[in-house]
């Protein structure tokens, strides 16, 4: 399952499912890449995701009147993951103080996955289907379409790790340098 990494522990001890990452993942690379998933538009996420997950989890609770789900976490996301992906543009993932959402937020996997039935404005995804939603509208789990079978098979043989068929993505990736008030 995919989530962000706040989530990794209740996925594993409550649902009893492996989760991408979690509290204790140092991998700053790896938070990175997470957040690439998440804060780019639907193809370039689902190009990546569909090699990592079977399943993305969102965590939705603006619907029921706490506004501190993933769409507040987002901005972080974004500098986390333009913090080692040059394509990422943090300055341009943002919501207005009016509420709208910039360009890239709105397009972004994210936003969809968020805003799918809960907002009349938003997109059916292409790539992701709802799989489960709490009946407070709280927790949205999405099922990845076309998850690639011989990345999965990859990962099951050679255990922790990324498939071969995610080094184009990884090889634009740049080392992560400590940026003081970061």
């Amino acid at each position: 399952v995919m989530a962000w990494w706040d989530y990794g522990y209740q996925i594993n001890g409550v649902a009893n499912r492996t989760s991408i990452a979690d509290g204790n993942t140092w991998n700053h690379e790896h938070i990175a890449l997470l957040g690439k998933c998440l804060v780019s538009n639907e193809n370039v996420s689902h190009a990546i995701t569909k090699h990592l997950a079977d399943y993305v989890l969102i965590w939705t609770t603006r619907f029921a009147g706490m506004y501190s789900d993933d769409i507040a976490k987002s901005p972080h996301m974004a500098r986390i993951a333009g913090s080692v992906y040059p394509d990422i543009k943090p300055a341009e993932f943002y919501v207005s103080r009016e509420g709208t959402p910039s360009k890239m937020m709105q397009e972004s996997v994210l936003w969809r996955l968020h805003h799918w039935k809960l907002d009349p404005k938003a997109e059916k995804p292409l790539h992701f289907e709802e799989a489960y939603t709490t009946r407070n509208r709280m927790v949205r789990i999405y099922k990845v379409l076309d998850v690639d079978e011989e990345s999965k098979r990859w990962r099951k043989e050679h255990g922790p790790g990324y498939p071969p068929a995610l080094q184009q993505v990884l090889a634009a990736s740049k080392p992560f340098e400590q940026i003081h008030g970061f």
